[in-house]
């Protein structure tokens, strides 16, 4: 983690005391075990011890955060991609409801407004002209069908004029002209029957009566030719005229289908294209619309009075890494918190609480806020909401460490108070008139339960106790000691039976390989003499000054959970 160069001083002033006590407790703890565990020098010698004290306690959990106004406006920058401030007012200036608070750069929506406007116009006239074929396909396909019904009307008239007329007219003038060449040649065969008897009597000359017999075999031609003329009406005229009008009603008829189905395939496409294009042309105007919309927003408002915060300073400064702070020329990013306008005088402090106080904290827990601004004065809240689930960006920063945001209500207004002020926030768990209590370092655990070396006048004896919460320096002590009795603040490691390298889990010895690796664990903590050379403990000591108060703490947590272990393990062995 990467921790800004203005802040190391402070930080290194402010844990100098416990870089100091835990180097000290290390080469303590080294001397302890690379000495005889049963020798009796090691309980009588000159040896770090405690008088167990009685009288009032608090336990509680304290944590850094900063003031935030419980009810505020924040103004976000909702132009897309990233953009330029122009013009932005002055951090803690109190303006009017619809006030210029921020200019963007608009110059390129404003190049983008003009081409999308000339999209606008082509979508336009792409619709217009898609609705005019609508109504030219719409038109011409009632044409095309009528033109097609009136052809079927047509054939079918056809149809029925030769079935109902023509036909019957030519079949009856054929048999009209049989029945006429039957009489013309029965009048001719008589007339010729006459001739030849006047010939025969010499009354006409030959060639009368060849005139009578070439007229009677023209009158036989005559009807044979109509006869076959009936025939030929009958068995090929017919039937061909018939098939070639019925053929015409059915080509009619298929005409129609196809005419209207193409008349309805047209309409459906050019509807189809007018849709498009309407759709075409209602989206370019959404994105003509949006991109005025995006115009006005390059200009935000005051939407209320108030006094003007920069998001950048009302965050938790020790968090913020390198963001840049709030000024003209800085580029923005959608959804960026810019300014935030408190709409309330009253405030919240909030806090980040490391998972390991969690299950001691809980909503309506009492709480004494200190501010760094205003030094000599304590303002008293409630712990109001605990976030279900860890600080996502603290988890990003460093996935070894959760801590929960916190929100603690402070009473009444809080004129002094503003927002981004750094506090330092005590959560009061329990709080004791008369308790006995001892520090955490002096307790460990041998068999599971907590013990304590307790002087005896001659040497320090374990006994069993129990034991309460704690304040990560003092724990209370239910029964076990009394008051006055001196406990042995450094009890040796090997009597809690610390684990070899060759016993317990796998896990839990690749976990002590790396501390070694590391600088957090020697050879002591395998049960083997110590050999801490001023090297490692150098190494030792800068690598805890780069930490984090979080992550110190989370160490100092895990030595003692491991001394804990060790004093339970050597117990049971004994």
């Amino acid at each position: 983690m990467k921790i800004d160069k203005i802040k190391l001083p402070f930080l290194r002033r402010k844990v100098s005391f416990l870089i100091g006590l835990i180097v000290l407790l290390l080469i303590g703890i080294a001397v302890v075990a690379f000495n005889d565990s049963g020798s009796k020098e090691i309980w009588e010698g000159d040896t770090a011890r405690f008088a167990v004290k009685r009288g009032p306690l608090r336990i509680s959990v304290t944590e850094s955060g900063t003031i935030q106004a419980r009810e505020q406006i924040i103004l976000k920058c909702e132009v897309e991609g990233r953009t330029t401030i122009l013009s932005l007012v002055e951090e803690g200036t109190h303006v009017k409801e619809e006030e210029l608070l921020v200019e963007l750069d608009s110059s390129q929506l404003l190049d983008d407004r003009i081409d999308q406007q000339i999209r606008v116009q082509n979508a336009e006239a792409a619709f217009i002209r898609a609705r005019e074929n609508l109504a030219v396909a719409e038109n011409q396909a009632l044409s095309d069908v009528d033109l097609a019904e009136l052809t079927l009307d047509f054939a079918k008239q056809d149809l029925k004029k030769y079935l109902e007329g023509e036909y019957l007219n030519e079949l009856t003038e054929a048999e009209s002209r049989i029945t006429l060449a039957k009489e013309e040649l029965q009048t001719s065969e008589e007339q010729l029957n006459w001739s030849r008897k006047l010939f025969e009597r010499e009354y006409i000359s030959q060639t009368e009566l060849q005139i009578d017999e070439l007229s009677t075999h023209k009158k036989e031609l005559d009807l044979e030719l109509s006869e076959n003329e009936l025939r030929l009406l009958k068995d090929f005229s017919h039937p061909r005229k018939l098939a070639e009008l019925e053929s015409d009603v059915r080509q009619a008829e298929m005409a129609l289908e196809r005419t209207k189905r193409k008349a309805k395939a047209d309409v459906v496409q050019a509807e189809a294209e007018l849709r498009a294009k309407d759709s075409e042309y209602r989206r370019q105007q959404d994105k003509l619309t949006k991109l005025e919309e995006q115009i006005v927003k390059t200009k935000i408002y005051a939407p209320a009075d108030g006094l003007v915060i920069y998001a950048t300073s009302a965050k938790t400064q020790h968090w913020r890494g390198n963001e840049e702070p709030l000024d003209e020329g800085r580029e923005v990013h959608e959804r960026e918190e810019l300014i935030y306008l408190p709409t309330a005088t009253a405030v919240n402090a909030e806090v980040k609480v490391h998972e390991a106080s969690l299950q001691k904290i809980r909503p309506g827990l009492p709480v004494s806020v200190t501010v760094d601004a205003l030094p000599g004065r304590k303002f008293t809240g409630t712990v109001a909401k605990i976030a279900p689930l860890p600080d996502a960006q603290m988890v990003w920063l460093n996935p070894d460490l959760k801590v929960y945001n916190t929100e603690i209500e402070l009473e009444g207004e809080g004129d002094d108070l503003r927002t981004g002020m750094s506090c330092r926030a005590e959560i009061i768990i329990e709080e004791y008139d008369d308790a006995v209590y001892i520090p955490v370092q002096a307790v460990l655990r041998v068999g599971g339960e907590p013990t304590v070396y307790v002087w005896n006048g001659k040497a320090f004896e374990p006994r069993g106790i129990e034991v309460g919460l704690d304040n990560n320096r003092m724990m209370r002590i239910k029964s076990g000691l009394e008051e006055g009795e001196i406990v042995l603040l450094t009890p040796p490691l090997a009597s809690a039976g610390v684990e070899t390298e060759m016993s317990g889990s796998e896990e839990d010895r690749r976990e002590r390989e790396r501390l070694i690796d590391e600088g957090e664990g020697k050879e002591e903590d395998l049960g083997r003499k110590p050999e801490l050379t001023p090297e490692q403990m150098e190494k030792m000591r800068e690598r805890y000054e780069k930490m984090t108060p979080e992550e110190r703490e989370e160490m100092r947590k895990k030595f003692m959970e491991r001394r804990g272990q060790s004093g339970g393990q050597k117990g049971g062995g004994k």
